[in-house]
């Protein structure tokens, strides 16, 4: 294995880190309704804990309402519930067949408090690409302790690992910094 195949292996993995954050980063609520809100939802289906997208459809009907059409009425009960008991300080109410979900304004404090959020979940992220950093270089130092590449070549490999690693954390802090201000935007 050269130098090049260690950088190529680690494109993808470093990739999957910032799609992750990508992921983390929607389920953060901005004051507005968005459908990625209710994506971490899990329903108690039959005993077992299902995502709320597999069993209702939810739409942005205005600015701040989301709302939850279940594809079985006799689940809505338990829907309510799950969005209730998940944490996002979100309290629906069931009209009979479909759920409302209200988006409260935030509060200066849980602007804050959600920021602080995003900052943790980047700094998450940015230390899984670092580790993929050091797993990549001690490949490429055991390498050229085995004399399977050159010293030439292990330096090529560690400068181009370190430019992906600084560009994948650039995308991090790019992703971060807008999220921050989306939240921080009153």
């Amino acid at each position: 294995m050269s130098a090049k195949d260690v950088v190529k292996e680690i494109r993808p993995r470093m990739d999957a880190s910032v799609e992750d954050f990508r992921r983390k980063l929607a389920s953060v609520r901005t004051g507005r309704a968005a459908v990625s809100l209710l994506d971490s939802v899990m329903v108690d289906y039959f005993g077992t804990p299902t995502p709320l997208n597999q069993l209702a459809s939810v739409h942005v009907a205005e600015s701040q309402m989301l709302t939850v059409q279940p594809w079985d009425g006799s689940h809505t009960g338990a829907i309510e519930r799950a969005i209730r008991t998940a944490d996002l300080g979100l309290n629906p109410s069931t009209d009979g067949k479909m759920v409302r979900v209200p988006v409260p304004a935030l509060t200066e404090e849980r602007r804050k408090q959600l920021a602080k959020q995003v900052h943790e979940f980047a700094e998450e992220h940015r230390t899984a690409v670092r580790n993929i950093r050091r797993d990549a270089n001690d490949k490429l130092k055991k390498q050229l302790k085995e004399k399977a590449i050159s010293e030439d070549e292990e330096r090529d490999g560690l400068d181009e690992i370190q430019k992906l690693t600084n560009s994948v954390v650039g995308k991090i802090d790019d992703l971060a910094k807008t999220k921050e201000g989306e939240i921080l935007t009153v």
